[in-house]
Parts: structure tokens; sequence; C-alpha cells
């Protein structure tokens, strides 16, 4: 039996376009016409001055962010405006986070419970979010934050720290942060937010802290240090006092004795285990007869925890840094030009 098809459905067959009849793509990584589909749309935000300057020209932010927003069903642009790099870590903003609960339908808004209201500059002063749960209406309570933990944690020790200006909207903020790590972390698919990546500190086996690290790399990939007036000496009978002695240009010792700080051999009996102390490094690199054994001895600067000594040590080293390259320039323009040294015979 032969079918009939009418003239108006041959015209609409014709008309509509290919893609029509093909099936649709959804755009992903992990497969070869999704990740192009994730591409060009990834091209369109890049291009745009609406997106944040993190994402623009960058595709493969962009493209993650895309993914980001797939996943949590959330519109691409309002992922970008609240998903921030902080040193290499992915980050939400704390505002993002909250409204992530508060839209999510499962709780009620985050509420917040403070505690020594009378005392706010007190230990025990601190907050905590808590939220009801609509399908069963139990009290679910976050972790309280305290100025205890803040100043044990050293986040308000930053230079610029919001901790010092602004403390209730922070402890809002940690506290929310504190609520959603516990109660609901798939609504931050596992993120920290900002504030909590920007409060991230280097803590020392002493008790010390410091919040920007400067790694022997960089050091080394720094620029030649320019010879200076003074330095800071310390003291070899303590590690903790830190004294300062003007040097003249040339680094000369009333005693003859080679520039640098006084080494006490004494010590040696008070160290940590095998952590390089001081006066360790110290004699490191006033020892160094060569570039590569002064750059061993400027990798040892790192494991000093006191930032005082770190800076004396790195004066030192740009020092004899200078002192042994003018050696080397000095030696190589005194070797006589007259006559060529023979080379050695090669047997093949």
């Amino acid at each position: 039996m032969t079918a009939t098809t009418s003239l108006a459905e041959m015209k609409l067959a014709a008309g509509t376009p290919r893609e029509a009849n093909m099936p649709t793509v959804r755009a992903g990584f992990f497969d070869l016409q999704g990740f192009e589909l994730m591409q060009r749309v990834a091209k369109a935000f890049v291009s745009t001055d609406l997106v944040p300057k993190a994402y623009r020209g960058n595709l493969a932010s962009c493209m993650i962010a895309l993914n980001m927003a797939q996943r949590m069903n959330a519109d691409p642009i309002f992922i970008m405006q609240n998903l921030y790099d902080v040193h290499g870590q992915p980050s939400w903003s704390s505002k993002f986070l909250i409204a992530t609960v508060n839209a999510c339908g499962r709780y009620a808004s985050l509420k917040y419970e403070w505690r020594n209201e009378d005392k706010p500059g007190s230990e025990d002063y601190g907050c905590r979010a808590w939220t009801t749960e609509k399908a069963t209406g139990e009290r679910l309570n976050g972790v309280w934050v305290t100025w205890k933990m803040v100043r044990a944690e050293g986040w308000d020790s930053k230079n610029g720290s919001k901790w010092k200006t602004m403390p209730d909207q922070m402890f809002m903020y940690r506290a929310a942060a504190f609520w959603a790590r516990t109660n609901a972390p798939e609504l931050s698919m596992g993120l920290p937010t900002v504030e909590e990546s920007q409060d991230i500190v280097d803590v020392y086996p002493d008790g010390t802290f410091t919040v920007a690290k400067t790694t022997v790399d960089e050091l080394r990939g720094g620029t030649r240090a320019t010879p200076a007036q003074s330095v800071d000496i310390v003291e070899a009978s303590s590690q903790s006092d830190v004294g300062t002695t003007t040097m003249d240009d040339g680094g000369s010792q009333g005693d003859g004795q080679q520039p640098g700080l006084d080494i006490d051999e004494s010590d040696d009996a008070d160290r940590d285990g095998d952590a390089p102390t001081f006066q360790d490094v110290n004699r490191e690199l006033l020892s160094a007869k060569s570039v590569e054994a002064l750059d061993f001895a400027r990798s040892l600067i790192a494991e000093i925890p006191d930032e005082a000594q770190k800076a004396t040590l790195n004066q030192v080293a740009a020092r004899r840094m200078r002192e042994l390259t003018q050696a080397a320039d000095e030696s190589s323009t005194a070797t006589p030009a007259g006559r060529r040294t023979r080379a050695p015979l090669n047997a093949d």
C-alpha cells in the first residue's frame, strides 16, 4: 500500500533545518559533541564585558564555570560573579553561599545567634548560624565562631583583615560557611568561601605563623639585591633577640674576621631535631666558596620560622653573592691572555 504525502507536508519537511532532526547534545567535558558545544558557549561569554575580568579571554576558566553552573542548575553569569580564584583555590563568595542555602527549598532562611553580646571584645564573644529543616522541623545548629577561635587561627593577623574593621559581618559569614559545610556540603560542592581562603596562614611547629610565604624559587628568581649601607645583625647568644649594627660598604671589621654574623658554636646543642638553626644557615652562607654552595645555603633560609631572622639571612646571602661574583670577575680579568692553554688530546 502506497502512503500518500500532502503538498503541505512536503513543503514543511523541505523547510526544516537539518539540525532539527539531530539528537539533543548536552554540553559537557566527556564526549566530543558536548565538549565542542561547551567551547562554543564559553567563547560567547569570554568576549563580553558583563562577565568578571578574571573570565574575559580565559576560555578554560569560563568552561569550568559553565560546568559548575550546569551541575548546580544555576545561571552561568551568577556563578561567574560569585566564583573567585584565591591563590589557586576556587572559592565562593559568602553571600552566594547564604543565598544558595536560603533558596534550596529544604531549609528555612539562615539565622544567627550571638553569645556574650554585652562583651564584644571578650574571648567568648561570637556567633553561630542555625535554621530549621522544613521536612522535619528540626533545628540545625552550626559551630560557634568566637574571638578565641579567630585569634587562635590567626584570621585577624593579616594586614587589611576585615576582622579588624567589620568583625560582626565576618562572624556571620564564617558562621554561615561552617553551617553549610557540616549540614549541607553538597550546596557548596565542597568549596570554601573567599573569606576562608584569604584567612589561611602558614603555621610553624613552634606556634608562629605567617600570612605570606616567600619560596626559595621566588628568591632565586628575583633580581640581585643592590648594595645597602647597613644590614641587620642577629647576636649569636639568642635566636630571638635581633640587634642592628652598621657595616661600611667594604664589609670589613676591625678584628679581621670574615664579614657577617658572629657564630657561637655552643648553640649547636640547642638544635631542634634536624631542622637547621639560624646559626647553621648563617654558617653555611659565610662558608660558601661558590655560587652553587651559596644557592644551597639560601635554600635553607625558608626553614627558619622567625621572619626577622629570615630578613637578616637574606641580606647576608645578598652580600655574599656580591662578594663571590665580584671575586669571579676579578679573577677572570687577571688571567693573562698571552698564551692559550693546551687542551688535552682526544683519543678518538
